[in-house]
């Protein structure tokens, strides 16, 4: 058993037992029946067999009994699946430090760190379904139009639906790359932050751009494009109204402009040295199709990491999106210089990119994480079915043991911590680290009797989500999400793509 000794006692705790605990630590430590302790909004304890008494008490842990804090109850669950109950722990004078414990018995149960999604265009869930049969490009130009009447109404609208589903698969952290900035559109980044709020999810939004429009040798129409001085003094005002770099942060910032044709070299030089004078992240699109090289090497004379990489495009706070054609040289650069890579199989399986090389990446030393990308480009939207989907493709390209299922499982969670600069405190199960834990169902008929309970989430269908927390908060429980109407929800998405598609 592993235990945190710098944290308060005064909190609401929450005990899971009885369960399949794959912790995703340095050492893949993993306990087919074990416990996870949780105080306030992190985890204190977690190990095999059952917890501790001190634990059940409602007692601080011993290494931590010395701590203040403030006590919270924790209501007890209903549903079928977890079973939960609620011990009550009677207070004195003497010892105010107890606190109300509830206990989640997960036995059948798969409990795994809260999935990260790294690479995310919530406002696309508004636009699913369109050019169905097309390759980046042609994708790009058909829906350039409709994107450029979105508002901050309609997206905030699409943002808490594509969320609300990734939360639902098992997401706990969602990255988007936002990049459409319509004159007269609104707060577009605030709607998305209130989204993430209201539903309960951390949210690394970006202020991504797009300057190089068509007459310029762009992609994007130029009505689809802004000003660099308008970029940068927006980007600049993001960060001052929703960038959090405290411990625990539920909102933070990056920069993000969208990628090699369709922002000017000067734009990314002036965004990434903004973004570092300011201490934010960067994220940009790179390598994600051979039209994209073809478009670098015409234009520029440089494969895309060359070019990013002359232009202060490289670094342990830059993370890429795809990156499919990395050849064995940007390789070794991602390498050498910490960036980091969103990989996104079912989207580059949708408009046809190619198979990135990932395994090759993660042998380099590469951080990789998973992200859903767009919902224009992958409809379902879960970040769940990317761990079966990113095992699955990467074998065919580097054989039947190239992708085994809890490397898979690694990149939904620590690679992505690491890839957003979290892995401090997000992306695995560890004392100390923030409560943000999914809880899978795996006792069902779909998954009844599958000899490694690790394999019911990378090989099998997606388990059902019996419990998600958030900073030890429920965000979904017994698949229902418990802090928005799901009906209201889709109702509103349904109205809003309707209105998109109007304009």
């Amino acid at each position: 058993m592993h235990q945190n000794s710098s944290l308060s006692a005064h909190v609401s705790r929450t005990i899971v037992t009885n369960a399949y605990v794959v912790t995703v630590d340095a050492a893949d430590t993993e306990y087919p029946s074990g416990f996870v302790v949780i105080d306030g909004k992190v985890v204190v304890a977690v190990g095999p067999g059952q917890a501790p008494a001190w634990a059940f008490s409602g007692s601080p842990a011993p290494a931590i009994a010395a701590r203040d804090g403030a006590a919270g109850a924790v209501d007890s669950g209903t549903g079928t699946g977890t079973s939960t109950s609620t011990v009550p722990v009677n207070s004195t004078p003497h010892d105010s430090r107890r606190a109300t414990v509830t206990v989640v018995d997960a036995g059948g149960h798969l409990v795994t760190p809260g999935l990260i999604n790294t690479h995310h265009h919530l406002y696309q869930w508004l636009t699913r379904g369109y050019a169905q049969d097309s390759i980046l490009f042609d994708w790009l130009v058909s829906l350039y139009p409709l994107w450029s009447a979105i508002d901050a109404d309609l997206v905030e609208a699409g943002a808490l639906g594509a969320m609300a589903v990734a939360a639902k698969s098992g997401c706990t952290t969602v990255a988007d790359h936002h990049y459409v900035f319509p004159s007269g559109s609104g707060d577009i980044l605030g709607g998305i932050v209130r989204a993430a709020s209201e539903l309960g999810v951390r949210i690394h939004a970006t202020r991504g751009s797009m300057d190089l429009g068509r007459s310029q040798g762009g992609l994007p129409p130029d009505f689809a494009v802004e000003t660099i001085d308008a970029i940068l003094a927006a980007s600049d005002q993001a960060i001052d109204q929703y960038h959090d770099a405290s411990p625990g942060a539920m909102a933070q910032i990056a920069l993000a402009p969208c990628s090699p044709f369709s922002v000017t070299a000067d734009l990314l030089t002036e965004s990434a040295a903004l973004g570092r004078v300011r201490g934010v992240r960067l994220h940009t699109h790179g390598s994600e199709t051979v039209e994209e090289d073809a478009f670098c090497q015409t234009k520029f004379g440089k494969t895309p990491t060359q070019y990013l990489e002359d232009l202060g495009w490289l670094g342990n706070d830059v993370w890429m999106a795809h990156c499919v054609h990395l050849d064995e040289h940007a390789i070794g650069r991602f390498a050498a210089t910490g960036t980091s890579v969103a990989h996104c199989p079912s989207s580059n399986a949708r408009l046809a990119a190619g198979i990135a090389p990932v395994p090759g990446m993660l042998d380099a030393g590469i951080s990789v994480g998973l992200g859903v990308d767009g919902a224009a480009s992958n409809e379902s939207g879960q970040l769940g079915t990317e761990i079966r989907m990113a095992v699955l493709m990467n074998r065919l390209r580097a054989g039947a043991d190239g992708m085994p299922g809890r490397r898979a499982i690694r990149m939904a969670t620590m690679g992505g911590a690491t890839t957003l600069g979290r892995d401090h405190e997000l992306g695995s199960i560890e004392p100390g680290k923030l409560a943000d834990l999914a809880v899978w169902k795996i006792d069902g008929v779909e998954h009844a009797g599958i000899l490694d309970p690790v394999a019911a989430l990378t090989l099998g269908s997606l388990p059902p989500l019996a419990l998600l927390l958030v900073n030890g908060e429920r965000v979904v429980e017994n698949g229902v999400l418990t802090r928005v109407d799901e009906r209201v929800v889709a109702n509103a998405v349904a109205k809003a793509s309707t209105t998109l598609q109007r304009r």
